[in-house]
């Protein structure tokens, strides 16, 4: 056990005097409704029904499963649904979906092994504590019964949910039952039967005199715990940790290839191919046709607008040995005819990879506007490459050859893939890669070169393997684009790769592979989009586009789509537009057929998120964009886009000092930073934490969720000295790859004592980074000169205060500012190269003060 204090004798005494009072507290009782009870009953019968194994994994989980979890577990009728089901629910629960383990499934396993192999029953109270809190540093046994009931006392030196020690008591209230929680509002009586007897001479008697000491200061802690202060402590070790929400439960139900009862059948068409291969995968491509006079049609009509659409959702399951092996799910979206009647069939398509074998594929098809419902289930044998080659030709089909002959340039892309390229990051990267690193390359097929660009511009081409590259990331971390494209001997481009240099794992963004910019395409084309998603995000949708008609909705990978052009091989584009599930989105666009004296110029616009004070320090919010002046290098730039703004996503990270000479302001410091989290975060908003002192740590990552924000500021310690400028950067650095609305709030006490960054290297990272800057000094011993530079060249204010009592009105005031910014956005003129570029923002109303970015690097 950890060392713990003996309990003074002054401390028994208090335990024995509050019993008087708890003792005539009521007990709480929590009945149950009837309509809760037979909930309860019904789903006590459905789980009897369920195999041995499903009935063991609900006991397992019971203290983690929601109800609506439960719900829906138990509303599957096949063991294949729930087997999937207990894999979603894991996976929505890994804190680190990119690495192989899932951790919180292996760390709970581990827990419910030791509860296990401590109690019979995993539904014991002590259990569900353990699977909870996990095992305690220490168990404290009573063998007296002739001062206590028959009770445990379990120790923790720091609580892995808590952060700080903790004491529980559990007593059993006769033999044969299970042991309960106790307490302090309960009677001591159930612990202590014979109080008088509670003394030295009678501890004497127990033999282990120590081990019953300890066992009185634990109930002397616990009964010293104000009331509500530790229902708030039970409400974090007794209560579930938070649940990934219902977003999954609602994803997973949507798959469902069950035929809904009374629905009207669809006629359709089925016909499946296997066009070529991706690595030791065959892609198998589905087509279903509907003909359009047998799908229902939207009409949406407005004065001078009248769109009509066929819209359908494809959902599918692909069963290996009797279990699910893949689940899909597809939208369509297809102009539709005011004659119903005429039009060839309407092409669903769809793609997914296996391996060679024996499947069961199932799919239905429900067409929104009519409600109808297409299903079938049909053995699917994929064949082996040899096998496919000795097989003979299956007699063709008009409709399978309608189909092989629309979509054969989207199939001749398949083909090509057989060439790949991938761009591997340096192994043993830190959180701010510098100095020298080399970058390798994976690559298969045949290729003659590999030509590598950074930046836009081509550094090196390499001949023969191995096809790397080094570069020098300087002493301070900055954004590259590092390109790698591979290439025949005549030069025609195969494959590529690129990847984004010093960029934090929540960069979000899309990238179309296919189509090929400058290749020509005349009746198909395989859209095929690569994705960088934020750490922990998942993506909800990925939608393709050809120009402004949206032809499919993808709902997992492969984030690939085969797209249908209009005859004539005019110039056209495809768009792929990714979302998070919180309505996030980025997306790109590539020109298909576009002649080669089009060039596509980049119109990036310069964002400048602007804060417009009065004579007050009050928010300005009634300005125009006429009264707004921009200079870009002392020219005149026009505004393309102006805007107040008040609900757009804001992504803030709050970076908090925590070295010794905090040690009395750091509470509060805490509590208002918290305040400020609470009151400011959105849903579509994103936080961080980030506490420092001799080095930067990331507290919380980007996330909307309160429980996690506060989790990163719990049991903060004010120890060691104060690395101010590596935290600066290390919190800048976390920005990088997002846009938007970013905002860093910085609060420190002292200066900077031995960072690796100086001043200098920090000031300039600040520029670079985009992000508004608010720096909150604390007491005489900041540098405040050095700390305004930080806040004035990035648009942000520097606020000065002696007392943390003054934290929350600061706070306040800035959640004013981001709450009431204007954008304002033009497309820059200036072409200096890339040099730093000062802008001015100048505001025509007398008495109202601008603060925006000093300037950018482009």
């Amino acid at each position: 056990m950890h060392q713990v204090p003996r309990p003074h004798r002054g401390r028994v005494l208090v335990v024995l005097a509050v019993v008087a009072v708890l003792a005539h507290l009521p007990a709480t009782a929590a009945g149950a409704t009837p309509s809760r009870r037979e909930i309860e009953r019904q789903q006590h019968e459905a789980v009897a029904q369920l195999p041995e194994k499903h009935r063991e994994w609900l006991a397992e989980v019971d203290p983690i499963l929601t109800a609506e979890e439960k719900a829906t577990f138990l509303g599957l009728a096949k063991d294949y649904q729930r087997d999937a089901f207990i894999k979603r629910f894991w996976e929505a629960r890994d804190p680190y979906p990119r690495t192989a383990r899932n951790e919180f499934q292996d760390a709970w396993s581990v827990k419910v092994q030791a509860a296990r192999d401590r109690f019979k029953d995993l539904y014991d109270a002590r259990a569900r504590l353990l699977l909870l809190n996990g095992v305690p540093d220490e168990v404290v046994e009573s063998n007296c019964p002739t001062v206590f009931a028959p009770l445990e006392v379990w120790y923790w030196g720091r609580a892995e949910r808590l952060g700080q020690q903790l004491f529980l008591v559990f007593y059993q209230p006769q033999r044969a039952m299970p042991f309960r929680l106790w307490h302090p509002f309960e009677t001591m009586s159930v612990l202590l039967p014979d109080r008088s007897q509670v003394d030295a001479g009678s501890l004497s008697t127990c033999g282990d005199a120590d081990k019953h000491r300890k066992i009185l200061y634990a109930i002397g802690w616990i009964t010293e715990q104000p009331i509500l202060q530790w229902e708030m402590l039970q409400a974090r070790f007794d209560s579930p940790p938070p649940a990934p929400g219902g977003e999954w439960i609602a994803a997973f139900s949507s798959y469902s290839t069950d035929f809904p009862e009374g629905a009207v059948p669809l006629p359709a068409r089925l016909a499946v191919e296997f066009p070529g291969r991706y690595q030791n995968r065959t892609v198998v491509q589905g087509v279903v046709t509907v003909a359009p006079g047998d799908a229902g049609l939207a009409q949406v009509a407005a004065p001078g607008i009248e769109y009509r659409s066929h819209d359908f959702l494809l959902t599918g399951e692909v069963l290996a040995n009797g279990e699910l092996f893949d689940s899909f799910r597809y939208k369509f979206d297809l102009p539709g005819s005011d004659q119903p009647a005429g039009g060839e069939s309407l092409p669903l398509a769809f793609q997914r990879y296996l391996r060679p074998g024996e499947y069961t594929l199932i799919l239905k098809l429900e067409d929104v506007n009519s409600g109808r419902i297409f299903r079938e289930e049909r053995a699917l044998a994929v064949p082996s490459r040899e096998q496919e080659a000795a097989a003979a030709p299956a007699p063709a089909d008009p409709t399978d050859l309608e189909m092989a002959h629309l979509l054969a340039e989207a199939n001749a892309a398949i083909g090509r893939r057989e060439v790949t390229l991938k761009i591997l990051p340096p192994a043993g990267t830190d959180n701010l890669p510098t100095g020298l690193k080399r970058f390798d390359t994976y690559f298969t097929g045949e290729i003659a070169a590999v030509v590598f660009t950074l930046n836009g511009k081509p550094i090196l081409t390499k001949k023969r393997p191995p096809y790397s590259v080094e570069l020098d990331l300087g002493s301070v971390p900055q954004n590259h684009l590092l390109i790698a494209t591979a290439v025949d001997s005549a030069g025609n481009e195969l494959a590529s790769d690129e990847i984004q240099i010093n960029t934090a794992p929540q960069r979000f963004r899309v990238r179309l592979v296919e189509p090929r910019r400058g290749k020509h395409y005349t009746g198909s084309l395989l859209a095929r989009a690569e994705l960088d998603v934020p750490e922990g995000q998942t993506i909800e949708r990925v939608e393709i586009f050809l120009d402004e008609a949206r032809v499919a909705t993808l709902y997992q990978s492969p984030w690939e789509q085969p797209v249908v052009l209009p005859p004539g091989g005019a110039l056209s584009y495809v768009r792929a537009v990714a979302y998070l599930p919180d309505g996030n989105s980025t997306e790109a666009l590539v020109f298909v057929n576009a002649p080669d004296s089009l060039e596509e110029i980049r119109v990036d616009l310069v964002e400048l998120y602007t804060t417009a004070l009065d004579g007050k320090r009050r928010p300005v919010a009634d300005l125009q964009a006429r009264d707004f002046t921009v200079l870009e290098d002392g020219v005149r730039q026009e505004i393309a886009r102006f805007e107040r703004v008040t609900d757009l996503p804001v992504h803030v990270a709050v970076a908090l000092d925590t070295s010794s000479s905090m040690e009395k302001s750091l509470p509060q410091a805490r509590d208002a930073a918290l305040g400020f989290l609470q009151r400011t975060i959105r849903p579509k908003d994103r936080a961080a934490v980030v506490t420092f002192n001799d080095h930067p740590n990331l507290g919380s990552k980007l996330t909307s969720d309160l429980t996690q924000l506060a989790g990163g500021l719990a049991g903060l310690k004010a120890e060691r000295s104060t690395a101010l400028y590596d935290a600066m950067i290390f919190s800048l650095y976390y920005f990088s790859g997002l846009r938007g609305r970013r905002a860093l709030l910085l609060l420190s006490d002292g200066r900077d004592e031995g960072s690796r960054f100086t001043f200098e290297e920090a000031l300039e990272y600040s520029r670079r980074s985009g992000v508004t800057i608010y720096v909150i000094g604390l007491g005489e011993d900041v540098e405040k000169k050095k700390l305004g530079r930080f806040a004035e060249e990035t648009g942000g204010r520097a606020f000065f205060l002696k007392n943390a009592a003054d934290l929350p009105g600061i706070y306040a005031a800035i959640e004013d500012e981001l709450r009431s910014q204007y954008l304002i956005a033009y497309q820059s003129t200036n072409n200096s190269g890339n040099a730093f570029r000062t802008v001015d923002v100048e505001v025509e109303r007398s008495g109202v003060e601008v603060r925006t970015l000093r300037g950018y690097y482009p």
